[in-house]
């Protein structure tokens, strides 16, 4: 493997690619066992037959763990919305018709939506009285086994050069309630102040799949919750409003 052309840097991984593949290179401090859980998540996506990078091969490089996929040649979803703004509307339109095709499918090995957020919701870091509302909240919700992709943004979607999209980073799949997914997406485009896309995104998602928008606000104090599981300063004061359960009722 060629690691001399990098194409993205995160925090804990390198992702570079080789000809016709891409190396997610993993730093030494990452769990082992949260990269094979990644690659075996992609493993069964990939059996949905949605479109998505196939795995080749799960490695060591020069003693850090790796996951290696197809290369997708293309521009991510956002890219191509910020290129033509005048078709903003369309890209988000085709941004719900793609989730909605990943909630339609099954995928009945993953983890399950409910046990990941109550996991995260004990890692929190919310006092005792609200970990207890937010649990029984969670509890309450209805029990779907819907595939989520946990982590769907513009820029985890793939358009070919004749427009088939492809869907990246599975790493956080689970089965569960599609609204949860729908949730942590607004969320996730509150958290990079594009409320004016979150709105979009909520009113278009909620008219398309005919689901009322109240039923995707009921996970969002527990979806925030889940988010501050990973512990970014930056974000606590936002996610700890998000997070009174009140704030949606």
């Amino acid at each position: 493997m060629k690691l001399d052309n990098v194409i993205a840097v995160r925090k804990d991984k390198t992702i570079y690619r080789d000809g016709d593949k891409v190396i997610k290179l993993f730093n030494e401090t990452y769990s082992k066992a949260d990269i094979l859980n990644e690659a075996l998540n992609l493993a069964r996506v990939e059996e949905t037959g949605l479109n998505v990078p196939k795995i080749q091969e799960v490695g060591i490089v020069e003693g850090k763990w790796c996951i290696v996929t197809d290369f997708i040649e293309g521009k991510t979803l956002a890219k191509a919305a910020d290129e033509n703004p005048d078709m903003a509307d369309e890209y988000m339109k085709l941004f719900v018709e793609i989730q909605l095709k990943i909630h339609n499918q099954r995928c009945a090995l993953l983890t399950k939506l409910k046990d990941k957020m109550r996991r995260k919701i004990s890692l929190s870091g919310l006092d005792a009285t609200t970990r207890y509302e937010l649990s029984e909240r969670l509890d309450g919700m209805p029990k779907h086994v819907k595939l989520c992709h946990g982590d769907y943004i513009p820029t985890n979607i793939i358009l070919k050069s004749d427009g088939t999209p492809y869907i990246l980073d599975w790493a956080h799949a689970t089965q569960g309630n599609a609204s949860a997914d729908v949730a942590r997406t607004y969320l996730q485009f509150n958290l990079k102040g594009r409320e004016d896309l979150a709105e979009d995104y909520l009113n278009k998602f909620c008219e398309m799949s005919d689901t009322p928008k109240q039923y995707v606000q009921q996970w969002m104090p527990i979806v925030a919750a889940s988010q501050m599981a990973k512990n970014k300063p930056e974000e606590r004061e936002f996610l700890t409003r998000w997070a009174s359960v009140c704030q949606y009722e």
